[in-house]
């Protein structure tokens, strides 16, 4: 039985942690060339001979063993090969023939893959997850040559509880489930939105440590209204499925993973808005998911805005003061918005608000008289015929923003309020046109914050080199897609924050896994968020540095992890995890926690493998 005295004696250095840890041996039913196609157990030339006569691969392979080491710059040396073969060619190209390169290696060799991967994140996570990723699902009939994950169709009604159990895995930790309708800012790319939950699921494996082994991406197949993908793509040919036909299918697939792996965590992602909203309220109480659209991207942004206050030299306490404009909230924005930045405009705005009130001992009525949004049609009032439901608390009377009136243009808010933030979540690229990032400039004395965060980078509200250009280089600057640092000039960077989900579902899986939490809470998320806002030091959030190096991404997800699981224990749903149980949990220090999480991370070693029948 786990407990605390021997977790403290067992504890490692964190640089030694898992460099210094002897894998356990790893039971394989299969022999010959059987391992050979197997992604999870191959090491291609880096089996040892005494594995390769119990496991019947004498002959089979080179002889020569070839280390992990060797491997891994073998690996490393063919892709610096093709990042010096592709130059010049359109970077479209390029990104597709790079994420080419990494996917033969996980389809092959998954334990070489993930150390690639974690050990080059930074360089990596592009490729394999934003903005790459979209180019992937805009192609991925055309790019598809192995089965990855599962597909749950329309046409399975009725099959999905035994379907389920066609998955190899007997235990599932993490599922990240979509339908395809909406895939970032690209809309609607049915069966091919299969790359987001697997881009997704590598974050899981190489920021968190969840073991591959573990997960399973899923896509939802209820059918596309993209006419061209009607014509020529891998998944049903027929419109998608709507009310409660369409619900039904989801229902069915929710019961069909609970009654096989009820501690499964379940992460929707991509879905329109309509059912990103309805689904997060219908399942929330009843299984152990989230929204990353709705909740991941609330979360980072909150995250954002709290540092900027820091930013601006300024305790905390004066978020409060801040004057906040959001760029794409409510149901509709414009005709091509497909609603990721709607359902995260009004995630941001609800869960801004709950902390707000959290932290500084406010009603959520004042936390909301800081935000102003605008949509498709201009700021959003309550003098407004068609008010969004969802929206509607956050709508301005226009008796109290005296010069400004129902409809008003992103310029006109921007002139007449100041905002001290600029949040923009409107899946529109280069809405923040020159106009409006210079009246940024005169809103406010101290660093206004930009924070343009759709996805992908051509949907981008504005790039970072326009918004050092137009609004000066007293700012601070966010994105969901990377951007390079801006050279300012005798020796000054403008630094680019890329405010990407990536640094919270990761910690939030974790910890809502490691705590056995029963469901995600808001109180969950925001301890997440507060977590993340807390994590750099005042002296880069004063030079504009709101996020950490994507290098450092494993541990911000500890730091993370730990905070989740501290609050699942605080609001009495944690039941453990494993032998761990809510009676040692409860009895963990905040060091405790933080180890904890970490020891509890997956780190891709070969293992050696020992046959049975």
């Amino acid at each position: 039985m786990w407990n605390l005295a021997r977790f403290a004696a067992s504890k490692l250095s964190r640089s030694r942690r898992y460099s210094s840890a002897i894998p356990g041996p790893c039971i394989v039913h299969k022999r010959g060339a059987d391992i050979l196609h197997d992604p999870w157990f191959n090491k291609d030339t880096g089996f040892p001979l005494t594995e390769r006569d119990r496991l019947g691969l004498r002959g089979l392979l080179p002889p020569r063993v070839i280390s992990f080491e060797q491997q891994y710059d073998r690996f490393m040396n063919s892709y610096r090969s093709l990042e010096k073969n592709t130059q010049g060619q359109s970077d479209k190209f390029v990104s597709l023939a790079k994420w080419r390169i990494l996917n033969r290696l996980h389809d092959r060799n998954e334990t070489l893959y993930y150390r690639v991967l974690i050990d080059n994140i930074q360089e990596f996570a592009p490729v394999i997850y934003t903005p790459t990723v979209g180019l992937v699902c805009q192609n991925y009939s055309g790019l598809f040559r192995r089965p990855r994950g599962m597909y749950f169709s329309a046409k399975d009604k009725g099959e999905m509880m035994s379907m389920i159990y066609n998955w190899p895995a007997h235990q599932v930790d993490m599922i990240v489930l979509t339908d395809g309708s909406r895939i970032l800012g690209l809309g609607d790319l049915g069966v091919q939105g299969i790359g987001i939950p697997i881009g997704k699921l590598d974050m899981y494996v190489a920021a968190a440590g969840i073991n591959p082994q573990r997960i399973l991406p899923v896509m939802l197949d209820v059918g596309t209204n993209n006419q061209k993908l009607l014509d020529d793509h891998l998944g049903l040919r027929q419109p998608r499925l709507e009310g409660e036909e369409y619900l039904s299918i989801v229902d069915e697939f929710m019961e069909a993973v609970h009654a096989r792996w009820p501690k499964a965590i379940v992460q929707f992602e991509d879905f329109q808005m309509k059912w990103a909203f309805e689904t997060l309220q219908r399942y929330r109480k009843r299984f152990c998911m989230f929204n990353d659209d709705i909740q991941g991207t609330a979360g980072v942004a909150l995250a954002g805005v709290l540092g900027t206050v820091r930013a601006q030299g300024r305790p905390l306490s004066d978020f409060m003061k801040q004057k906040i404009v959001v760029v794409g909230a409510g149901s509709h924005f414009l005709p091509f918005c497909f609603g990721l930045i709607c359902s995260a405009g009004l995630g941001v705005l609800n869960m801004a608000v709950q902390a707000v009130a959290r932290m500084m001992g406010c009603s959520e009525t004042a936390a909301k008289s800081q935000f102003f949004l605008i949509d498709k049609d201009g700021l959003v009032t309550n003098e407004r015929s068609n008010l969004d439901p969802a929206a509607a608390p956050f709508a301005k009377s226009p008796r109290d923003i005296e010069g400004l009136s129902e409809g008003a243009s992103i310029i006109e808010v921007v002139k007449k309020i100041k905002p001290h933030v600029l949040l923009g979540l409107s899946g529109v690229g280069g809405i923040f046109n020159e106009e409006v990032l210079k009246a940024m400039r005169e809103s406010v004395s101290t660093k206004p914050a930009i924070f343009a965060m759709s996805n992908p980078t051509m949907n981008a509200e504005c790039s970072a080199a326009d918004a050092f250009k137009h609004a000066g280089e007293n700012i601070v600057f966010a994105s969901g897609s990377p951007f390079k640092n801006v050279d300012l000039g005798n020796g000054k960077v403008g630094h680019v924050n890329q405010a990407n989900n990536m640094y919270l579902f990761p910690g939030i899986g974790l910890g809502a896994l490691l705590s056995g939490a029963r469901l995600i809470t808001d109180g969950m998320l925001q301890a997440a968020s507060e977590c993340l806002a807390s994590y750099m030091t005042e002296e880069e959030v004063l030079q504009g540095i709101l996020y950490p190096s994507i290098d450092s991404i494993r541990n911000v997800t500890v730091e993370v992890g730990a905070a989740v699981l501290r609050e699942a224990i605080a609001e009495g749903l944690a039941e453990g995890h494993g032998d761990v149980g809510i009676k040692e949990l409860s009895l963990m220090s905040k060091e405790d926690t933080v180890d904890y999480i970490r020891h509890n991370m997956w780190y891709p070693v070969y293992c050696p493998l020992v046959h049975e029948k």
